[in-house]
């Protein structure tokens, strides 16, 4: 038996699900695995099914969660998380942030759990204000294509906020900004899986609009420290130190076309560039202010760009094996 209790996390078959499995089976936890794999697979666990300390159940978590036993800490990390998967599912995203929210927090106070909501830097929409700070209210259109996922992460730290606020639940609540590694999908839609597989392929890269538009990517094992450091430090009394969202993200911002020129030049590929129209309500920057996480966590990230991306194109690389050049 686990000697630190036992975790529920929906979306645990997927990209930071996974990944957050396995560190809480490390860190001597059991793990209660929920996820309806619309977005995740069982590939990501796969190395866990038989775990004796991990419990994997294929369900939705945007119905009544039934969870017998105890739980120390709830996580709630379903959802489709790329545009492409959230422009394909737009309903479905908008009740995993809204019902799922509202069930696990149930689960949550059913069980006198910890919670932990994995919220999203597009909470911040097309900010105006750069880098991003918690306090930074955002600049979101609330119609637009974007906004199915926007609106449901918004809409998911405002419930996380009541039940803390109503039944004084240990809320902590991480905007995760763009993270990259080991485990996305090749067709997930977003730039570094993308271009990767485009890269090893030998086709053209495209990049959207004239590429100046900014991102921060952390990689995937400095998101999950921070992650765990969150869902485990101790609040001071009263909870206020967690009150508010934490941003965790890596500050080093770079332009989309300097990635794609970076990704082509890890892979030795010929590919060329191509533009494309900018997309609707495209954030045109996107970096964290991380300096509560620094304070309250004591987090940095430390894996250098370089040296995730070569991780991640080894890893698809080896996915795409014979079709890769």
């Amino acid at each position: 038996m686990s000697s630190r209790g036992r975790a529920f996390i929906s979306g645990g078959a997927g990209f930071l699900g996974s990944h957050l499995c396995d560190r809480l089976i490390a860190e001597d936890f059991e793990v209660l695995c929920l996820d309806n794999l619309l977005t995740g697979t069982r590939e990501n666990i796969r190395h866990l099914l038989d775990h004796p300390r991990f419990q994997f159940v294929e369900g939705d978590v945007t119905v009544p969660i039934d969870i017998a036993g105890p739980l120390r800490h709830v996580l709630h990390f379903g959802s489709p998380a790329s545009p492409k998967d959230y422009l394909r599912y737009p309903i479905h995203t908008l009740k995993v942030g809204a019902l799922g929210t509202h069930h696990t927090l149930g689960l949550a106070k059913a069980k006198g759990a910890a919670y932990l909501l994995a919220s999203s830097s597009e909470v911040y929409g097309d900010p105006q204000v750069s880098p991003q700070p918690e306090s930074y209210w955002g600049h979101v259109n609330p119609v637009g294509v974007r906004s199915v996922y926007d609106e449901a992460k918004r809409f998911g730290e405002a419930l996380a906020t009541a039940y803390r606020n109503t039944h004084r639940l240990d809320v902590r609540i991480a905007r995760i900004f763009n993270t990259y590694g080991p485990r996305m999908r090749a067709d997930d839609g977003r730039a570094i899986p993308t271009f990767i597989e485009q890269a090893l392929r030998g086709q053209p890269l495209t990049v959207y609009g004239d590429g100046s538009q900014t991102r921060s990517f952390c990689f995937v094992s400095d998101m999950i420290e921070g992650l765990f450091r969150l869902l485990t430090r101790p609040a001071a009394p009263g909870g206020t130190d967690l009150a508010a969202p934490v941003n965790l993200g890596n500050p080093e911002e770079m332009s989309m076309r300097a990635l794609a020129e970076l990704i082509t030049s890890l892979t030795r590929s010929g590919s060329p560039i191509v533009f494309e129209p900018l997309p609707p309500d495209d954030p045109r920057v996107r970096r964290p202010d991380i300096t509560r996480a620094t304070r309250l966590l004591g987090w940095t990230p430390g894996v250098a760009l370089t040296d995730g991306l070569a991780t991640t194109i080894e890893f698809f690389r080896q996915r795409l094996g014979a079709g890769a050049r």
